[in-house]
């Protein structure tokens, strides 16, 4: 399982109110490039978020499920892309002084995905996390919503 951390200059209730957009998914998930759709009760357990991921032409379309909210503490999320699998995504957010702590834990849990070594997984994983990080810190502390 690859683990990320990062201190993000904003409340944790600014970045949930990011998570909670689901039409700002693409802007802070690597990969994810388009939004086709996001359930009217998003971000409430089991509501779908419908993306793509990819680059164009070769774009995949796939979903991503909330299996677990709440702010602002902690979201679950389990997000498709077949033909490469499943992922678990658990976001973990402490308030740190004037902002915050927040974690990305995240390991592949279905498909061929799981068939790369783990220690690779991680490494891979890392990296994209990452800059997923980044981008989350990018549009909490601007006050995207």
């Amino acid at each position: 399982m690859a683990r990320n951390s990062r201190r993000i200059e904003a409340t944790p209730e600014q970045i949930f109110a990011v998570l909670a957009d689901g039409w700002l998914y693409p802007s802070w998930v690597v990969g994810a490039s388009r939004i086709r759709g996001v359930d009217a009760d998003w971000p409430a357990v089991r509501s779908e978020i419908h993306h793509s991921f990819g680059v164009w032409p070769v774009l995949i379309d796939d979903k991503t499920v909330i299996l677990e909210w709440d702010p602002p503490r902690r979201a679950v999320l389990r997000a498709h892309g077949w033909p490469i699998g499943e992922a678990e995504v658990t976001i973990q957010v402490k308030r740190t002084g004037t902002g915050s702590l927040v974690r990305i834990l995240e390991d592949a849990v279905a498909g061929p995905g799981r068939l790369i070594p783990s220690f690779v997984r991680r490494i891979l994983l890392h990296y994209r996390n990452t800059e997923t990080l980044q981008r989350l810190a990018y549009l909490a502390e601007g006050g995207a919503r």
